[in-house]
């Protein structure tokens, strides 16, 4: 299953994992009430790797769980769902909005390869310091680079670099986004502005944050 080859999700050892994800999802979202270090047992013995001071709100679903790998800092909103087939790789500090779907399962075209239940998993990984905006589908096989920044509802079809802006379905670069301690007249700087000013005349191109964006 995570080298990404076919498979039928009916063997005995998955669903003994899935059995496992469910009874520590079910806890950890019943503790949606409790300080967030009191849900960090759950999460940990939960997810694959988790680091210092994550902030996941429940309700939150994943597939197993042990192939999701979170950085630290990072901060998940309510009702993420992570269907974790392949790895999920999330960097640290990075934000995500509420409603945000990773999601690494492929299903077959072939409609009777679909109908006997085959599948495969393609990795998606999510650079530090990212901020997916509410609502976001990140499809399987994504790297979105670090600092980038993803409109809120925007479906990523395709990898996205580092340091832009992306909105829409399927997501489109709409700008580079000048780093933040790139001092003025250096060409990072003069680079972003360019960026800026090319796109001034679109309302999306426009804006200092997402379009839409939440969370």
């Amino acid at each position: 299953m995570l080298a990404g080859h076919w498979y039928i999700p009916n063997d005995p050892e998955l669903a003994a994992d899935t059995q496992r994800r469910f009874a520590l999802c079910a806890a950890y979202n019943a503790n949606g009430g409790a300080a967030v270090e009191d849900r960090t047992g759950i999460l940990a013995e939960l997810l694959g790797s988790v680091g210092e001071r994550v902030n996941i709100r429940p309700p939150f679903q994943c597939d197993y769980g042990a192939y999701i790998s979170i950085g630290d800092r990072t901060f998940v909103n309510f009702n993420a769902v992570f269907l974790d087939v392949a790895p999920i790789t999330i960097g640290s500090d990075v934000q995500i909005g509420p409603n945000v779907q990773l999601l690494t399962p492929i299903h077959e075209l072939d409609t009777e390869r679909r109908r006997a239940g085959w599948e495969r998993g393609e990795p998606i990984t999510i650079g530090d310091n990212v901020w997916l905006g509410g609502g976001v589908i990140v499809c399987p096989g994504v790297t979105i680079g670090e600092n980038t920044v993803v409109g809120a509802g925007a479906v990523v079809t395709r990898d996205l670099p580092a340091g832009v802006l992306a909105v829409g379905n399927p997501a489109r670069v709409i700008r580079t986004l000048e780093p933040p301690d790139a001092p003025p007249g250096t060409a990072a700087s003069r680079e972003g502005t360019a960026a800026r000013e090319g796109t001034a005349s679109s309302p999306e191109g426009a804006s200092e944050e997402p379009p839409g964006a939440s969370g």
